[in-house]
């Protein structure tokens, strides 16, 4: 008897903790945010955190030097002597760089289900793509290419992937969705922001071939949270900006094309 209880109690444990067939998991309770503290370079990527914070309308402090690119790099170099980057984000006592995993961490610990889709939905992966594809592809590409013609104007286009080809890659894709994100606005869209004005605002690329990718820019750039940031974080407009090349390269066939 003490068996067949034993056994009966155990399936309905089981039961219990089982979920149904295409359930969708519980939400990840938050966890209570620490002291969060950006340090700051004006126009560099660490716009990206203080605009997510101001998406998210949580609390943060905001540390740099205004239009003092140097002092605010000496305030990056008191917490982060071995890597002084912007940006450089203090969560609590810890110490994190990199755009991407500041902004995954602070969403999966402290606002999950926000700025991301749903991770069933056939959005998320693209999300998750996006997320990445801003610094390990775009980013690199484009200031590659920026720093090599600053040196030696090209007289074409590489016919492999260069900066051309990242843009259209983007404007491809907002050909058919409205944010990076897919249907909504994400994180993906914040990360995505700095390579692409970058290269635009630059002259690396033809900024007037690409409709979709300056309809997206303009939505972006009405976003209320958006301009809170420029405003806290870019307050005298662009601080230490770099010089545009004198004219883009033209572009040429790529392979596969005639």
């Amino acid at each position: 008897m003490k068996r067949l209880l034993l056994a009966a109690a155990m399936i309905a444990m089981a039961g219990c903790s089982t979920t149904a067939p295409g359930a969708a998991p519980a939400a990840q309770a938050a966890m209570t945010m620490p002291t969060i503290t950006i340090y700051h370079l004006e126009n560099r990527r660490s716009e990206r955190i203080v605009w997510l914070m101001e998406e998210l309308g949580m609390p943060y402090t905001l540390v740099f030097k205004r239009g003092d690119l140097a002092g605010s790099m000496a305030e990056i170099r008191k917490v982060n002597p071995g890597m002084p980057v912007a940006p450089t984000v203090t969560i609590g006592d810890q110490v994190v760089t990199e755009s991407g995993a500041i902004i995954e961490t602070i969403l999966n610990r402290y606002a999950p289900g926000k700025l991301t889709p749903a991770m069933a939905s056939m959005d998320y992966a693209n999300h998750m793509m996006w997320m990445h594809h801003a610094e390990g592809s775009l980013a690199g590409r484009v200031i590659a290419d920026y720093r090599v013609w600053m040196i030696k104007p090209p007289t074409e286009r590489s016919r492999l992937v260069d900066s051309e080809a990242e843009y259209q890659f983007a404007e491809d894709y907002l050909a058919k969705h409205p944010w990076f994100g897919g249907a909504e606005f994400s994180a993906a869209d914040i990360m995505m922001v700095f390579p692409l004005n970058f290269g635009m605002a630059l002259n690396v690329v033809d900024k007037t071939q690409f409709p979709h990718i300056n309809a997206w820019k303009a939505k972006i750039e009405a976003r209320p949270a958006y301009q809170r940031m420029l405003a806290k974080a870019r307050p005298d407009g662009m601080v230490g900006a770099l010089p545009a090349l004198p004219a883009h390269a033209p572009s040429g066939p790529r392979p596969g094309q005639q």
